[in-house]
């Protein structure tokens, strides 16, 4: 059994019952394996415990957890359509084996962007205002995480944003406008 913690403002007071507006101390959750037929997938977010995670960020309709050994998995309607409830291991997912390892991961409005310990920034989600620094006319969203940009020390995101900001090695700042990474001054 895993515990999570939680505390903010509720926005959904549906989902947290008799905490309508702030919620000032932490709530616990506990996730069971309640279901012998769950995929692999579903066995491995259920594995995770609070002392492996690293990082977790949430966009407007994603969520993604970085775990210590830098994996992801990751949630959403853009992530994976046939079951936007289902997490996944998106790590697994990018092509090149030596860049599996996540060191960092934001989310965007509707993508998740991370960054490789081989300072490699990809993106997987909505691409459909180039936010993955693509034509939206050639990808408009992708389920697979696709390289935006080489030689990335930091990302930068907000979760209502539709951009990322990358930080590269030489500390200048990028942010992907239309299908450009434009280099900001």
């Amino acid at each position: 059994m895993n515990d999570c913690l939680f505390f903010g403002l509720n926005q959904y007071p549906i989902l947290i019952k008799n905490e309508a507006n702030k919620i000032t101390k932490p709530i616990q959750f506990k996730f069971e394996n309640e279901n012998e037929n769950e995929n692999e997938n579903e066995k491995q977010i259920k594995q995770i415990s609070s002392e492996n995670i690293q990082k977790v960020t949430v966009g407007y309709q994603n969520e993604a957890i970085l775990t210590i050994e830098g994996n992801v998995f990751a949630k959403g309607k853009y992530i994976n359509s046939k079951n936007p409830n289902e997490f996944i291991n998106i790590s697994s997912l990018i092509e090149d084996t030596n860049d599996r390892i996540i060191q960092d991961i934001v989310s965007g409005r509707f993508s998740i962007y991370l960054l490789t310990s081989n300072q490699n920034a990809y993106g997987i989600g909505l691409n459909d205002y180039c936010q993955l620094g693509f034509d939206f006319r050639k990808i408009l969203k992708t389920e697979k995480p696709i390289l935006m940009m080489k030689n990335v020390s930091k990302i930068f995101s907000g979760n209502s944003s539709y951009f990322v900001f990358l930080l590269n090695s030489n500390q200048e700042l990028f942010v992907v406008v239309g299908i450009n990474m434009v280099k900001l001054d």
